[in-house]
């Protein structure tokens, strides 16, 4: 006699990779307490999209070479640039994520099953298994032609019930979302698809009811919800889980794919083709005798994925005080606490904002209960911290402002769509050329020129100190602060004039807290194709740098070649020599001697800076060279090469504190390093 049948429920994890205040294991676990579910098992199911992650690492090939031709898929490439569309060190977080996930379902008797691939392909390929039909193959749909074998004599009969997944508001996301319903309801089943409540105010509290109303302005958006800290909800709770289907029962993954048994080889498996070919001909690199230990204590954002990794965060923060400091904090360039660096958690949904708010309630209120096992070890960490017990502080308040902002964003590209990733932006700005790979709008030759300045900015080797530095931080760690990501973008985008959405592509290639609409938002904003209200701002580095770096660390941090630079008048003295520094800001600048001195002479970004930025710290004129010292404003804005003059062109105001303390809050780029 055969086993009784199972009814079958998959629950797709994409961007929501988390166990607690997660909507659809709320609602599995409300509905198998009440008693009376249809289904009977459960299959939470990750898969790396082929499309965004490359799998041909996934390919058990001694051959590399060989594995990536094999693979039924295209690489997983930028649209334009070409670029890795998952860079390591976001393949490595969110590797980190899934594993995190699977042990922490395997912890309450549940579990994870990881496949790679295309959604619905899986999808597909799961269904057509318990139909006893075919087992598919990876880029065909339905699948192949071989049956499986009847083993309703050894095994219970499967049925699928139905697929659950949550939405997401990337365009590729929702066509995706949209093959899997196909698949799902072309089969008589059941699709689901959830509204992610990982948002800082959930959709059905917003103060309109179409996402056309949306304002434009972010200002007039944030005050229709002010008070900001009476507005999320509070966070779900999840109870028992479903049994979870035995693995023994399911297909395996399609070929030519093998799934790794443990993480250290999922990490692998994901990083080979990339370390197989780099994205830029000159990348940067540690020095070879750098350990571990010290390339993590370098790096501003040496953490691990997954939500327990993530609820640790939130703890340190609130207990070492550095959330109740951020507003003082938010704009630094070095160290692991100068902001939450919670983003790449709440990017792929390993924690929610209303977590973060809610621990950031209990620290304000002083509610821990010293008598409740569960909340005395927390008590021992937070009460002495700066903030506890005192109500909302500047600090709590100023990531409640951001959490907002990460909000705005995503119902724009709710609002806008596609025109997120167009080239006119939003605003479907006619009057820019800009220079471009593409070839379109541009000869051969220029296309071949623009990819050439394209490498050398993502390679750091522009002439520019604060862009340098950046990029290289990026390129080495997958992060770099929200005040660096405003410059760069600036300088490509205003200085070189650079198709935008190659500086966006990059960004996501390397960040390790990429968000759709977070980049490609803030990308146009900055651009001045987005929908920021004074589409006309531009930055200076060298002025930003000046106000950032005072004593040139981020820069020497990164910018290894300009370590030997003393900027000290006299040694030991901490008065800093300002002529000294601009050439740290531009290397350029310092005195052919000095030069020699550190080995510069030979050096493209010193000799042929993309840009020279004829940057006065005294309100006379410079002298010849751009050289002088002592304290004012600042002047214009070199061409693409050395040869090129400086026209002036002013500065924007952003976020800069004493630079625009009035408008400060209100013409706020959204902080996508939270």
């Amino acid at each position: 006699m055969a086993p009784p049948s199972q009814k079958l429920l998959i629950y797709i994890l994409h961007y929501d990779l988390r166990l607690s205040d997660n909507p659809v294991f709320h609602e599995l676990s409300r509905i198998h307490s009440n008693g009376t579910p249809a289904f009977t098992h459960i299959l939470p199911l990750y898969v790396f999209p082929a499309h965004q992650v490359e799998v041909s690492g996934f390919i058990p090939e001694g051959d590399e070479q060989a594995a990536i031709s094999k693979s039924p898929y295209p690489e997983a490439r930028s649209q334009i640039a070409g670029f890795w569309r998952c860079g390591p060190h976001r393949a490595k977080f969110l590797a980190e994520s899934v594993w995190d996930l699977k042990q922490s379902l395997g912890r309450v008797g549940s579990g994870l099953v990881i496949r790679v691939g295309m959604v619905a392909e899986i999808v597909q390929n799961m269904i057509d298994h318990f139909e006893g039909k075919t087992e598919g193959t990876p880029g065909v749909l339905p699948g192949s032609e071989s049956v499986l074998p009847d083993k309703s004599s050894i095994a219970p009969k499967v049925e699928v019930l139905g697929v659950w997944m949550t939405t997401d508001e990337g365009d590729e996301e929702k066509q995706d979302q949209e093959k899997v319903r196909r698949v799902v309801e072309g089969h008589g089943k059941e699709f689901r698809a959830f509204q992610d409540e990982k948002f800082f105010i959930d959709d059905r509290d917003l103060p309109f009811k179409s996402v056309s109303d949306l304002p434009d302005v972010y200002t007039t958006f944030r005050k229709s919800l002010e008070p900001l800290r009476d507005r999320p909800r509070h966070p779900l709770r999840i109870g028992e889980l479903p049994p979870i289907i035995s693995t023994e029962l399911l297909p395996t993954q399609p070929s030519p794919f093998h799934i790794p048994d443990t993480l250290g080889d999922l990490i692998a498996a994901l990083l080979k083709p990339l370390a197989q070919s780099i994205d830029v001909p000159k990348p940067p690199s540690w020095p070879d005798d750098m350990s571990s230990e010290a390339k993590l204590s370098q790096s501003a954002h040496p953490f691990s994925g997954g939500e327990s990794a993530a609820l640790r965060r939130i703890d340190h923060l609130l207990s070492s005080g550095a959330m109740s400091g951020y507003k003082d904090t938010r704009n630094g360039l070095v160290g692991h606490d100068f902001s939450t660096k919670l983003s790449a958690w709440l990017a792929i949904g390993c924690v929610t904002a209303r977590q973060i708010h809610a621990e950031m309630v209990v620290f304000e209120e002083g509610t821990l209960d010293p008598e409740k096992e569960e909340e005395k070890s927390k008590l021992s960490r937070w009460r002495l911290a700066d903030g506890y017990g005192q109500g909302e502080n500047k600090g709590t308040a100023g990531v409640r402002f951001e959490l907002l902002w990460r909000d705005y964003f995503r119902l724009v590209a709710r609002k806008y769509g596609y025109k997120l990733y167009h080239l006119r932006g939003l605003r479907g700005t006619k009057d820019k050329r800009w220079n471009r790979v593409d070839k379109r709008g541009n000869n051969p030759k220029a296309a071949e020129i623009t990819r050439s300045v394209l490498h050398r900015f993502c390679e750091g080797r522009t002439g520019i100190g604060l862009i340098d530095a950046s990029q290289r931080e990026i390129f080495l760690t997958g992060y770099t602060s929200n005040r660096a990501r405003q410059n760069v973008a600036s300088f490509l985008a205003k200085h070189l004039n650079v198709d935008w959405r190659l500086g966006a592509e990059w960004y996501e290639s390397m960040l390790v807290d990429y968000d759709v609409a977070n980049n490609w938002g803030n990308w146009q904003y900055v651009a001045g194709v987005g929908n920021d209200p004074r589409e006309g701002r531009l930055f200076n580095p060298v002025k930003q740098a000046l106000d950032y770096d005072k004593k040139g660390e981020y820069i020497k941090t990164w910018v290894p070649e300009l370590r030997g630079l003393e900027l000290e008048r006299e040694k030991g003295s901490d008065d800093i020599d300002e002529e000294k520094l601009m050439g740290l800001f531009q290397p350029w600048r310092l005195p052919e001697s000095e030069q020699k001195r550190l080995g510069l002479t030979e050096l493209d970004f010193v000799q042929k800076p993309l840009v020279k930025i004829q940057f006065s710290i005294t309100k006379r004129p410079c002298p010849s060279g751009g050289r002088g010292r002592s304290t004012g404003g600042y002047r214009g804005r070199g061409g693409h090469s050395s040869s090129r003059g400086g026209s002036s062109r002013g500065r924007g105001r952003w976020r800069t504190g004493d630079m625009d303390k009035a408008n400060e809050a209100e013409q706020s780029l959204d902080r996508q390093d939270l």
